[in-house]
């Protein structure tokens, strides 16, 4: 891994979300395979990268926010309550605009509804994308408190959720009668805004430093807006003993690696 810590900080962040691009194409490249996916398999994948992200969110986002905005000699807790609420508001806006489009699936359109299940996924996975991003252009920009390994493991998260996001768009669609080509193909392109967002991150992180602990504390108000209106929901529908224990199990994992480690 030494060579990926040598790189520019703008090819991590590209490497890192083409990693969680990838995991969702896999996701939906298993229409080739199966009909179904085992429910429990993924619900507890989905609780494991709930916990993830929800650590991933302090101590790769929210902590090294609260740091850098001290060090500026800002209002610390104003800066990343500001930022945090910002990013989940934006979140959950994006879920209320989609909800309204309902009606769409009401009039039987499987290509309509093909369009709202992608739209959907997609418009998470840019600040998904952007969390990255961010976390990788903060370390080269030498936060306090912002490391490496934090970024990659917030990048790991995101890519274990990934692959349930890229199953649940795409295998609906083979059901609507699509061909295993084209559901696969609609599958993997919500998670193409990954990377390029990924890379805007980066890039905004390292030319406005000023700005970070904000843009920072919104990567992580929507990281645990996502995992809140959509993750543990999901996950804890069919399977709530499972999905909790993949929730704390993931959450340990990355609470003692990024302390340790990080």
């Amino acid at each position: 891994m030494g060579w990926f810590f040598e790189l520019n900080p703008v090819l991590q962040g590209l490497y890192a979300t083409l990693f969680t691009y990838f995991v969702t194409a896999l996701g939906a490249s298993t229409v080739f395979f199966f009909k179904s996916m085992n429910q429990k398999a993924l619900d507890m994948m989905l609780g494991f990268a709930a916990g993830v992200m929800i650590a991933a969110s302090f101590w790769s986002l929210l902590a090294p926010a609260i740091e850098l905005s001290a060090e500026l000699g800002g209002n610390a807790w104003f800066m990343a309550v500001t930022g945090f609420l910002f990013g989940g508001v934006f979140v959950i806006g994006s879920d209320v605009v989609l909800s309204r489009a309902g009606f769409i699936q009401e009039k039987g359109a499987t290509l309509k509804r093909s369009i709202l299940l992608t739209s959907s996924v997609t418009l998470h996975n840019i600040p998904e994308g952007l969390a990255v991003g961010v976390a990788f252009g903060s370390v080269a920009a030498g936060v306090e408190g912002a490391s490496i390994f934090g970024a990659m493991m917030l990048a790991f998260g995101i890519g274990i959720q990934n692959f349930p996001e890229g199953v649940c768009v795409a295998m609906p669609l083979r059901r609507d009668g699509y061909t295993r080509a084209k559901s696969f193909f609609i599958g993997q392109a919500s998670g193409v805004v990954e990377p390029v967002s990924g890379v805007l991150g980066v890039l905004f992180a390292l030319a406005v430093r000023s700005a970070l602990p904000f843009v920072l504390s919104l990567s992580a108000g929507a990281m645990i807006a996502v995992v809140c209106s959509e993750l543990i929901p999901e996950s804890f529908k069919d399977n709530k003993i499972i999905a909790a224990i993949g929730v704390l199990f993931g959450f340990a994992v990355m609470m003692a690696l990024d302390v340790a480690l990080g």
